[in-house]
């Protein structure tokens, strides 16, 4: 017996630890199993009565004690000193960390219990055998993680040749040669396209779903089991629409390094978490027309950028989804003050009426919002921004531009495969230079391996720059739908049936966004509109003032109405009115009742011959019977400057000062008319005058 074991040792019972890192090498490692219960046996042979077998931790890795129960109930058992010796087979079933192990060596060596392997008996008080389990448990650690490094290599070396595949998803099946194929199934592969068909058109993963689980369309998922996989037909959830949008394997891209691991401590414990996504510039492998695709990577990217503006609650700088509501620019407004986004609101009647305010300081610091002020004036000036942008017009000076700058780009890229040909020739004799000399001058060798290097980087430069280069020339024919659709665009716009929606991923497609700022003092917004090409547009939208709506009557004819009611009744500023070309707020012409119910809500008095006589002031009329002449004399006279007079506004009543009358000049001219002498005719500016020639 070895003199290490004693009495006291045989009189506690052993320990045989059993352990395998998972449930394959639990079905399949089966001779490893049968060595580690053999060791009860040894442990008899060695004198113990009493030995227990703890084998609960079998399909449990070692690295970390998290989850392993045995192993926490092993040591336990041992600092309660009811253990003498501890079997394992290595000390690698015991823990692949330095952690768990030097905590089970330093608890044995503090109560006296044995570790026994297979190589021999090791007691960790004596100095020599802590050093050997000290080794020991490190080369257990450095195993394990010269394990994991060689998978990983291996997995990232089959990564970047695009043959590592641990999942394939719905629509794809991996051929015997390790390829990835299209699902021979029409009807999965129908299913794969109709949800990027969906997306197209609605814009949205949530709406895609909807439409789903509304029309009662099943989705495919594929189900692992032991026969491998197997595809179940299912309703979709919302995470089986994201994960089929932001799949990049659907455009025919091979990607890996999508997702890291991160790492965390929990109560002690370290926690592996595996939903940490990385930007699409970090990917470790991206290889693109790696196998056929349901969609382009142009339409990837354009859906990935969709979804990320689609989520509202993603920072300030996100757009949001194109919602059904009534507001045009809903997303796209921010403010010029404080640079937040704005929040819209619904008011009227029928709640359809929109209203803008930066509330993101009152919402987040209790102050004053910036501004706020209706939706309606800024939509439709907007609107005409984006009209008179996909006019044809537009367009054709826009694809003229286009064609300009594909033709320089074709002649730049012409100039770049020429300068590759003469690189390439170049590389081609500075390596026929350098064959041809001699390795025992190394001085000369030395210069031509240099030059030989120095032209495969330029030669590598330059295929570089004509991989970046634009290869697709304009296509005639899409150029003439372009134009034939921006003919019927407006007719589009403006049916009643267009979705609300649709508008605004059109105008969403137009503009990145809207800088806005209101000076109410001229009731004005000023607007800045960021045009997708990088392009601005300065804008000035009147807006209401406060107590106004939308169907109020501008400012500019209440003052007018407030004027004319000194001197007309009415019907004649109605008249007057609607000669103007002036509209109502509800844009109709001017009836004398619509006069009358406008005065009555703005507080205007209505005219009074009385009134006017007694401030002193006569219409024509009245200036006519003062003189004893005719009303038309009197505007003989008014337009010939010898009766003074005034005109609020074209086509309104002339008013005369009743001192004015009393003239000299006036009575002369009074004089010659009842005389019988015509008064003179006044002068049309418009009239074309003779000039005789002199005799």
């Amino acid at each position: 017996m070895n003199p290490k074991i004693t009495s006291e040792h045989l009189s506690h019972r052993a320990v045989v630890y059993i352990r395998q890192s998972s449930m394959e090498q639990v079905r399949n490692n089966l001779e490893s199993q049968r060595r580690q219960y053999a060791l009860r046996d040894t442990a008899y042979e060695m004198g113990w009565r009493e030995v227990e077998i703890i084998d609960e931790d079998l399909g449990r890795s070692g690295a970390s004690s998290h989850n392993r129960t045995g192993f926490l109930r092993l040591v336990a058992e041992v600092s309660m000193k009811e253990v003498g010796a501890v079997f394992c087979l290595e000390a690698s079933r015991l823990a692949r960390n330095n952690r768990d192990w030097a905590q089970l060596v330093d608890i044995c060596s503090l109560v006296g219990t044995l570790i026994i392997d297979h190589d021999g008996v090791y007691d960790p008080r004596l100095l020599n055998d802590r050093l050997l389990l000290g080794l020991k448990g490190t080369m257990s650690e450095f195993e394990l993680g010269l394990i994991r490094q060689r998978a990983l290599e291996a997995l990232k070396g089959m990564a970047r040749r695009g043959e590592l595949f641990t999942v394939v998803p719905a629509g794809y099946i991996r051929t015997r040669d390790n390829r990835l194929e299209k699902d021979p199934d029409l009807r999965v592969q129908q299913a794969i396209k109709l949800v990027f068909t969906k997306f197209a058109e609605y814009g949205s993963a949530r709406q895609v779903l909807l439409w789903f689980r509304q029309e009662g369309i099943s989705l495919p998922v594929v189900q692992y089991g032991l026969e491998g996989p197997e595809t179940q037909w299912r309703l979709p959830v919302y995470n089986t629409v994201l994960h089929i949008l932001q799949n990049p394997i659907y455009a025919g891209v091979y990607a890996y390094g999508r997702t890291k691991t991160v790492v965390r401590t929990v109560e002690g414990r370290a926690i592996k978490l595996r939903s940490y996504r990385v930007p699409q510039e970090e990917w470790e492998v991206f290889i693109p027309d790696h196998h056929e695709g349901y969609i382009t990577l142009a339409t990837y990217e354009r859906n990935q950028k969709q979804i990320q503006e689609n989520a509202s609650m993603k920072g300030t700088c996100s757009r949001g989804p194109a919602r059904k509501g009534k507001s045009l620019l809903a997303g796209l407004l921010r403010c010029r003050r404080c640079g937040r986004k704005l929040h819209v609101a619904y008011s009227g009647r029928q709640g359809n009426v929109p209203r803008y305010a930066c509330r993101g300081a009152a919402i987040n610091h209790g102050t004053a919002k910036c501004l706020s002020f209706g939706g309606l004036a800024l939509d439709r000036a907007v609107e005409q921004e984006v009209l008179k942008a996909i006019k044809p017009e537009a367009l054709r000076a826009t694809l003229a531009r286009q064609e300009r700058l594909y033709s320089s780009e074709t002649e730049h890229r012409r100039a770049r495969e020429l300068a590759l040909t003469q690189a390439e020739y170049e590389a081609e004799r500075a390596f026929r230079q350098y064959n041809a000399t001699e390795p025992e001058n190394r001085l000369v060798a030395a210069e031509l391996e240099r030059r030989w290097n120095q032209a495969l980087e330029e030669v590598e430069r330059l295929k570089t720059e004509l991989k970046k280069a634009p290869q697709h020339c304009p296509d005639p024919g899409e150029f003439a739908y372009l134009l034939a659709l921006a003919e019927d665009f407006p007719r589009v716009w403006h049916d009643p049936g267009t979705d609300k929606a649709l508008k605004k991923r059109i105008v969403r497609t137009l503009i990145e966004e809207i800088l806005v700022d209101v000076d109410e003092e001229q009731a004005l917004i000023d607007v800045v509109i960021h045009w997708a090409g990088g392009y601005h547009t300065t804008l000035k939208v009147k807006k209401n003032r406060t107590g106004q709506h939308q169907h109020s009557t501008s400012r500019e004819v209440v003052e007018l109405v407030r004027d004319l009611a000194h001197v007309a009744s009415d019907r004649e500023i109605a008249r007057i009115l609607n000669r103007l070309k002036l509209k109502t707020g509800k844009d109709n012409t001017w009836t004398e009742g619509r006069v009358r119910t406008l005065r009555n809500y703005q507080d205007i008095p209505a005219y009074s011959p009385q009134e006017q006589a007694r401030t002193g002031w006569l219409n024509m009329a009245q200036a006519a019977e003062y003189l004893g002449i005719s009303p038309m004399s009197v505007r003989r006279l008014l337009s010939a400057g010898i009766i003074p007079g005034k005109q609020i506004v074209p086509y309104a009543p002339w008013i005369i000062r009743k001192e004015d009358l009393d003239t000299e000049e006036v009575k002369s001219a009074v004089s010659a008319i009842k005389a019988g002498r015509r008064s003179p005719l006044p002068e049309d500016p418009h009239q074309i005058k003779l000039d005789f020639p002199s005799m």
